[in-house]
């Protein structure tokens, strides 16, 4: 993880071996840093990595996922849900505007 993602909102990065990964996801009524870790399972509908925030007393809370999909021309993408303590948010990741490379992606919400 390298990137200047310090000033960054509702991003997502991945660390260089993608097991892992950190970001934000901010509205008017939040501002949520977030972690992730990779999730093995044989379930084909689990997440491909599981993602928590700090309750406000300081303990580790799961808040949600990203999954891994494919669109119709055989691409790979990634969306994300998270329970945001005011409402489910569900969000596409995309290339983030000035940061380059594929480890920082945007949060784009589609609800």
């Amino acid at each position: 993880m390298t990137a200047n993602t310090k000033e960054l909102t509702n991003y997502v990065e991945f660390s260089e071996d993608r097991k892992s990964l950190r970001g934000n996801i901010a509205s008017i009524s939040y501002d949520i840093d977030i972690a992730g870790e990779t999730y093995i399972s044989d379930n084909p509908k689990a997440p491909a990595y599981r993602l928590f925030a700090e309750s406000p007393l300081g303990r580790r809370i799961e808040i949600g996922g990203i999954w891994k999909k494919q669109n119709q021309s055989g691409g790979e993408y990634f969306t994300l849900s998270i329970n945001t303590g005011y409402g489910k948010l569900n969000a596409n990741l995309g290339r983030y505007p000035g940061q380059g490379g594929e480890d920082v992606l945007a949060v784009i919400p589609w609800d």
